[in-house]
């Protein structure tokens, strides 16, 4: 064999990995010393333990179950102390101000008043109750915040997990590319190809290159993401683990619909949004109704006080005293509150109303893209199999002489373009199944 021919041979062996569908071997992208393993599971506990929208939702929801106790004080007296004194002129008189005892004098004393609620004709019973299922609302909104978190976290982990693969495909398409490249410049060399061969392989090289450089740029910044969804206040490195695909989306979307309007925190808090705004519709009605107060004071004049004081007055008092109050006319203040939150609760009616229509078309298109995203896994593996038994092929006949570079290039291209597509359609499904278990409301 001449040394030509035994050129040509050794450069068609160093090609025959890829014929035969082995790839070189590819460096694998490189972890910080101090990057932490992390499972999606751990994701979501370190977003719902850190995340400031969950924390600020958490507050919210203590916040306003502390309306509760102060509607229920109402219920309870209050009693408060006051210690008065005065110096005023001897003899003289109030001549003008409040409607009250005139007569001024010195004195001084201590006492105590207590009130009591003795009814006010439903009005604080509905008050309570509008306060407890604003209460029971504001829990659900903070599960809702503490989904609509968890999806964030869900979607980040995969973007890492598919900027990573993405990484593995873009440094195995420059190893290959290499390879073709220098077999090409072997063969130029060698007078067996010519020099428009050899840029068709660099320029090829290059675009791989670039698909490389892009690929690490989304790997920090789908890392960034993370960070950000699992409410970290520093840039933290993070190895990610794989998960399981999960099973094939259901077959209807009627059953998942019925679900989610069971499931989902925003309906059900939607749901007590409207309850206390009736509620409270009729506490702004029982207004109009009397309100029945009682009254107590009880005090003591010190006997340094007595000195000043006219004999006619003890040294103690105490009395009681129940008012009754009743509505007359405020210039329809009542009937215009009345009107108002009667109002306000046909529009938390049609709140409801227009979450649960919202919810419905979210999970159907959430289910049909779980589908196609599901449907594509299957298409995309046998793309990559017909790619790379394509490009094996293109390979033998260029290396035979049958074929031009640009074959060879454009099955390098399709090869390439089928394991993105590949990873993409895996991903794409991880991620609109998350999506799709959070419209139903099983996102946990």
């Amino acid at each position: 064999m001449t040394n030509l021919g035994c050129l040509f041979f050794a450069v068609t062996l160093a090609s025959s990995g890829l014929v035969a569908g082995q790839s070189p071997q590819t460096t694998q992208p490189s972890q910080p010393a101090a990057a932490q393993v992390l499972t999606l599971k751990d994701a979501e506990a370190l977003a719902l333990k850190n995340h400031p929208q969950v924390l600020s939702a958490q507050y919210q929801a203590l916040a306003t179950n502390e309306v509760v106790r102060e509607e229920l004080s109402a219920y309870y007296p209050t009693v408060y102390g006051s210690v008065t004194g005065s110096v005023a002129d001897h003899q003289t008189r109030i001549g003008a101000g409040y409607l009250t005892d005139s007569r001024l004098f010195n004195r001084f004393g201590a006492g105590i008043t207590l009130h009591q609620l003795i009814t006010d004709s439903g009005r604080t019973p509905n008050l309570v109750a509008s306060s407890r299922l604003q209460a029971k609302a504001a829990d659900q909104n903070m599960e809702a915040t503490r989904y609509d978190v968890l999806l964030a976290v869900n979607q980040a982990f995969f973007e890492v997990l598919r900027a990573q693969a993405l990484l593995k495909v873009a440094q195995q398409t420059v190893n290959e590319r290499q390879v073709v490249a220098d077999q090409v410049t072997a063969l130029v060399n060698n007078k067996l190809k010519s020099n428009l061969d050899q840029s068709f392989a660099e320029v090829n090289l290059a675009q791989a290159k670039l698909l490389l450089i892009t690929a690490q740029n989304n790997i920090g910044k789908s890392l960034a993401q993370l960070n950000r969804a699992l409410g970290s206040d520093t840039q933290q490195a993070y190895t990610v683990q794989e998960e399981a695909l999960p099973a094939a989306p259901p077959t209807a979307a009627d059953p998942l619909v019925t679900q989610a309007m069971t499931n989902r925190p925003e309906l059900i808090a939607l749901g007590f949004d409207q309850q206390a705004a009736y509620k409270f519709q009729k506490a702004e009605r029982d207004l109009s109704f009397p309100t029945v107060e009682g009254m107590g004071v009880a005090g003591v004049i010190p006997e340094i006080a007595q000195l000043t004081l006219p004999h006619v007055i003890p040294d103690h008092y105490e009395a009681a005293a129940i008012n009754i109050n009743i509505p007359v006319f405020n210039g329809h203040l009542f009937a215009a509150r009345r009107t108002e939150a009667l109002m306000k609760a046909k529009a938390a009616d049609q709140d409801l109303r227009n979450e649960q229509e919202r919810i419905s078309r979210d999970v159907r298109d959430a289910w049909a893209d779980s589908t196609t995203a599901y449907q594509q896994i299957g298409v995309s593996d046998q793309l990559v199999n017909q790619a790379k038994l394509a490009l094996a092929l293109a390979q033998g006949r260029y290396n035979l002489g049958l074929s031009s570079i640009v074959e060879l290039n454009q099955a390098q291209l399709a090869e390439t373009q089928a394991e993105i597509q590949d990873v993409n359609s895996k991903y794409d499904y991880q991620i609109q199944n998350a999506a799709l278990q959070y419209q139903v409301g099983l996102l946990r």
